[in-house]
């Protein structure tokens, strides 16, 4: 009994994430519901939308009660915005979405730091307190610290996710739903609850009333892609991160410039496996439960250009930003120097969506910055542009992306700096085997995760067959070896998803 309620009640310091084996026990008894409910769509919904509920609750607590705020506010909103013919009416309604979703944003992943700016800036001495906390009877009972904010899960996410939909209604892209779960389940699904991708309505709400049939395919594509991601978040990217990065990052100083270059590549694998190793989960349990989630990264470290760069990661996000914030902006429609004034504004704040720091918002200045420089080349080169080798962009791209993680991994500008300093150290040539020698799990991994990346399609195309044409039984036992093989390489302390953080 003490085990049930331990399984059963959130702890902030081991949250439900797909590595771990609680979460595999959590999806098999799901799967005995599902299986036994699919054929009623109302109830198979319903079934979907507790143990959503579940699952957000184990991993972000009381928070959940956030969760059904805001999908019960935009399910109403939405039916409002569909039974009105007054446009001045639709308005209201789609700005108080929209700014209740801002400010419930900005209040938990912004409070401290706005209080922090004013007070540098006017000198004043604001008290930072979490005032949510503060009045809510029994606070001391649910173990709530008025003094700090803790920032709910994947905040982000459910929240575009809302956002998204109530836009796409008032604009007329879809219709609202007329069901309050099939809605909930739209906001909270699980698989891509916590770290996306970003869902939009128009993409899956048609899923939800559709007839679910199983399907051998998609069942088998889900279980590659599920033992894939397992493999490159636990195997590559935890690996990198306690190998070399973390270690390199949290005290610099005491690096070389050999074993800096190896953290900096070593970060830029990591968080690639780490993002798209959930994202490639996310999916194949999507796939298994009949539902089609959009490919979130497509090879983005092979990119030319930045612009190419930022099709190929985080699709989800760079969609939601081009389609909900650059275009309403005036995209490129308002000439040129408006179109770079728009780029840096939408990648500054999707910096900012990133985390309530400094350092998120350089990034996304460095990003927007490069690409309003690449979109005046082409406009005033096209033709040097054209004749440029690929392999010249793709090294710059590459390692301008690998420099803007550098402030995005490291806790403080001034360790970013210490970083980029020890990268231009003098490097004897004989250390560079040793330091292979001392990292060599983590190089090889380094190399693998390069090598996986740039596969061919091909390749990949035939190992999905294989795994779509596969017996049952085949399956099941290639599944089971691999778990084995994967945990392996877990390591004793739980290693949380980067993008949890957003």
């Amino acid at each position: 009994m003490e085990k049930v309620l331990d399984f059963l009640l959130y702890k902030e310091d081991t949250p439900l994430i797909f590595t771990s084996v609680e979460f595999w026990v959590f999806f098999g008894i799901f799967l005995l519901f599902y299986s036994a409910t699919y054929q009623i769509r109302r109830v198979k919904n319903f079934i979907i939308l507790i143990f959503s509920l579940f699952f957000y609750y184990k991993s972000s607590g009381w928070a959940v009660l956030l969760l059904l705020f805001s999908i019960n506010q935009d399910y109403w909103i939405a039916r409002f915005i569909g039974n009105t013919q007054d446009p001045f009416r639709k308005k209201v309604w789609i700005t108080i979405s929209v700014t209740t979703n801002l400010l419930v944003l900005a209040y938990f992943k912004y409070a401290f730091l706005f209080v922090d700016w004013i007070n540098s800036a006017f000198g004043t001495s604001l008290t930072r307190q979490n005032w949510i906390v503060a009045i809510l009877p029994g606070h001391d009972l649910l173990k709530l610290d008025p003094d700090h904010i803790l920032l709910p899960v994947g905040i982000s996410f459910f929240i575009f996710h809302s956002l998204s939909y109530t836009i796409d209604v008032f604009r007329g892209i879809v219709k609202p739903l007329t069901s309050w779960i099939d809605y909930a389940v739209f906001v909270s699904f699980f698989p891509e609850l916590v770290a996306g991708p970003i869902v939009r309505a128009r993409d899956f709400v048609d899923q939800l009333v559709a007839p679910f049939v199983p399907d051998r395919k998609m069942f088998g594509k889900g279980i590659l892609l599920i033992l894939g991601g397992l493999f490159k978040k636990i195997v590559i990217s935890d690996t990198i991160s306690t190998g070399i990065v973390d270690r390199v990052f949290d005290q610099p100083e005491l690096a070389s410039s050999v074993e800096t270059w190896m953290a900096v590549y070593g970060y830029g694998i990591q968080i690639f496996c780490d993002f798209s190793g959930y994202t490639d989960i996310a999916i194949g349990i999507a796939l298994i439960l009949g539902y089609h989630l959009k490919p979130n990264f497509d090879q983005p470290y092979k990119s030319v250009t930045i612009t190419e760069f930022w099709r190929r990661w985080h699709i989800s996000l760079s969609v939601w930003l081009r389609d909900y914030l650059y275009i309403p902006l005036g995209g490129n429609r308002k000439g040129n120097v408006r179109t770079y004034i728009n780029l840096l504004i939408t990648m500054l704040l999707g910096g900012l969506w990133h985390g309530a720091s400094a350092k998120f918002i350089l990034w996304g200045a460095l990003h927007g910055g490069a690409l309003a420089i690449h979109k005046f080349w082409c406009g005033i080169a096209p033709r040097i542009s054209e004749k440029i080798p690929s392999w010249i962009g793709w090294f710059v791209t590459f390692h301008f992306v690998l420099f803007c993680w550098i402030p995005f991994r490291a806790d403080s500008f001034d360790l970013s700096l210490v970083v980029f300093q020890h990268l231009w150290l003098p490097a004897p040539i004989e250390l560079i085997p040793s330091v292979i020698t001392q990292f060599a799990l983590v190089f090889s991994l380094l190399l693998l995760g390069i090598v996986l990346h740039v596969l061919p399609d091909r390749w990949k195309s035939f190992v999905n067959q294989q795994f779509e044409k596969a017996p049952v039984w085949l399956l099941g036992i290639v599944t089971l070896v691999s778990i084995i093989l994967i945990f392996q390489f877990k390591t004793a302390e739980s290693q949380p998803f980067i993008y949890f953080q957003f």
